[in-house]
């Protein structure tokens, strides 16, 4: 595991302390890694939600459940492929 510095402002470090307490942290280590994970998973949920846009389209037109189940069924390939 590689280390790194992190330096935070007064009050920014009193809010974090202050949501470890809430959520039971015991390191602020395990809250941040939780954070980065979190939006690590929030930018891949834009980046398919993007993806389904493109293959399924922006058209005014009807887009049927089937056509959304293939999109979905190929952009599963795609990320299954991905992070393997």
């Amino acid at each position: 595991m590689e280390h790194i510095s992190l330096k935070l402002e007064g009050q920014f470090l009193r809010d974090l302390e202050r949501a470890m307490k809430k959520k039971s942290y015991s390191t602020k280590s395990e809250f941040i890694r939780e954070a980065i994970r979190d939006k690590i998973e929030e930018i891949d949920q834009k980046e398919m939600l993007a993806h389904i846009e493109k293959i399924a389209g922006k058209s005014k037109r009807k887009t049927s459940d089937e056509d959304l189940h293939r999109a979905r069924e190929k952009l599963a390939k795609i990320y299954e492929d991905r992070f393997k």
